[in-house]
C-alpha cells in the first residue's frame, strides 16, 4: 500500500496556523454566551467544534493538493458535506422535546453555525468568518435581549 508523503513539523506555516487559531478563538467567543447562560455546550464545546471543523477542512484541502489537485478525482467538498451531516446529528442530539416544550434548539443551531465558521476559517475565508461571527453575536446578545420585551402569546391548536 502506498501512502501520501508525510509532512514534517515545519510545514504548518503562518497561514495554516492562523486558520486553526482563528477557528478556535471564534468558536470560543461564540461559546461564551452559552457558557454564561449555563448551557452544557459552552466555551470548550464550541471551541472544539470550530477547531475540529477547521482541521478537517485544512486536511481535506492539503490532501487534495498533495495527491494531485485538479488532476485527481478527489473532491474536498465531500469532506465538508460529511462534516455538515455529522455536526447536524450532534446538534440534533442536543434538542430535548417534552410535550409542548422544546429545549436547546438555539444551542443546537449555535453548534451547527460554529462548525460552519470553523469550515470557513479552515478554508481561509476570513471575511466570511468575521461576518458570520458578528451576526451570530448580534443574534445571541441583541436579539436575545430584545425577545424578552416581545409579547408572548400562548400556543393554541386552533390558530
Amino acid at each position: 500500500m502506498e501512502l501520501n508523503e508525510p509532512m514534517n513539523f515545519l510545514w504548518a506555516g503562518r497561514d495554516v496556523t492562523m486558520r486553526v487559531i482563528i477557528a478556535t478563538l471564534v468558536g470560543m467567543v461564540l461559546g461564551i454566551e452559552r457558557e454564561i447562560r449555563g448551557f452544557d455546550a459552552g466555551l470548550r464545546t464550541h471551541g472544539f467544534v470550530a477547531l475540529s471543523a477547521a482541521l478537517t477542512t485544512i486536511t481535506a484541502l492539503l490532501l487534495y493538493y498533495q495527491l494531485g489537485g485538479a488532476d485527481s478525482r478527489l473532491d474536498p467538498l465531500r469532506v465538508i458535506e460529511g462534516m455538515a451531516a455529522a455536526i447536524g446529528i450532534i446538534a440534533a442530539g442536543l434538542i430535548i422535546v417534552r410535550g409542548d416544550n422544546v429545549k436547546n434548539l438555539t444551542t443546537a443551531a449555535h453548534i451547527w453555525l460554529t462548525a460552519a465558521l470553523g469550515i470557513a476559517a479552515g478554508a481561509g475565508l476570513y471575511p466570511l468568518v468575521i461576518l458570520g461571527a458578528a451576526l451570530a453575536m448580534l443574534l445571541l446578545v441583541v436579539v436575545g435581549a430584545a425577545e424578552r420585551f416581545l409579547p408572548k402569546k400562548p400556543y393554541d391548536d386552533e390558530d
